[in-house]
C-alpha cells in the first residue's frame, strides 16, 4: 500500500503503521515515514513544518555501568 503524502503527526503515524505491517523494523519504518513527511513539507513550501532529525547526542547509547568486585 502506498504511503500518504503529508507531514501531520497523524499522517506520519499511519505511515509508520503501514510500513510495520509490511514487515519493516520499527526504526526503519520511522525513518521512512519521516523522510516522506519531510519531502511533503518541502514540496508544499513549508520547510519549517518538516520533521527535524534527532540530534546526534540523543542517538548515543547510555554509558555502561562499571562492575565492581564488591562482595566477592
Amino acid at each position: 500500500m502506498p504511503l500518504k503524502k503529508g507531514y501531520s503527526r497523524d499522517t506520519i503515524g499511519k505511515n509508520i503503521k503501514t510500513e510495520e505491517k509490511a514487515g519493516r523494523p520499527k526504526k526503519q519504518a520511522v525513518a521512512i515515514a519521516l523522510n516522506v513527511a519531510r519531502e511533503a513539507a518541502m514540496k508544499a513550501g513549508k520547510p519549517s513544518k518538516a520533521p527535524k532529525p534527532a540530534p546526534k547526542s540523543a542517538m548515543k547509547a547510555a554509558p555502561k555501568k562499571k562492575m565492581t568486585k564488591k562482595g566477592m
